[in-house]
C-alpha cells in the first residue's frame, strides 16, 4: 500500500496561479491534488484521459465547449476522454480539489504549449 497526505504533495505551478501535484500514481490511474487561485484560469484543453474529480473547498467555473458549469465545495465532476475543458476561479478564495486521470498522467501535455 502507498500512503500520502495532501501536506506531502509537492505542487508545480502549471499556469499562472494554477498548481498541480501528484497525490498517488498507479498502473491504471493517477490522482492529482490541485489548487486554482482567485482570478486564475486553467487553460482550455483536451486529452485522452478520462478525468473525474471532487472540489474540496472553494468554487470553480468549468469551461466547456458550449457551456459553463459552477462547481462548488462537495461537487464531483467528470470529463470524458477528449472533451474540451478548462476552468476559472472567479471567486475571492482558492479552489482546491482532487482529480483522477485514467490512464495515469505525470505531466499535463498542454503545460508545454
Amino acid at each position: 500500500m502507498d500512503h500520502r497526505q495532501t501536506d506531502d504533495v509537492v505542487t508545480e505551478e502549471v499556469a499562472n496561479g494554477v498548481f498541480l501535484g501528484t497525490l498517488s500514481m498507479g498502473e491504471r490511474a493517477s490522482m492529482k491534488y490541485w489548487q486554482i487561485d482567485p482570478g486564475a484560469s486553467l487553460p482550455t484543453h483536451e486529452h485522452e484521459h478520462e478525468q473525474i474529480g471532487y472540489v474540496l473547498s472553494g468554487t470553480l467555473t468549468a469551461i466547456l465547449e458550449d457551456e459553463e458549469v459552477l462547481l462548488e465545495e462537495g461537487d464531483a465532476y467528470r470529463f470524458p476522454s477528449n472533451e474540451y475543458h478548462g476552468a476559472e476561479n472567479r471567486s475571492d478564495e482558492p479552489a482546491v480539489g482532487l482529480g483522477v486521470l485514467a490512464p495515469p498522467r505525470n505531466r499535463p501535455e498542454w503545460r508545454d504549449r
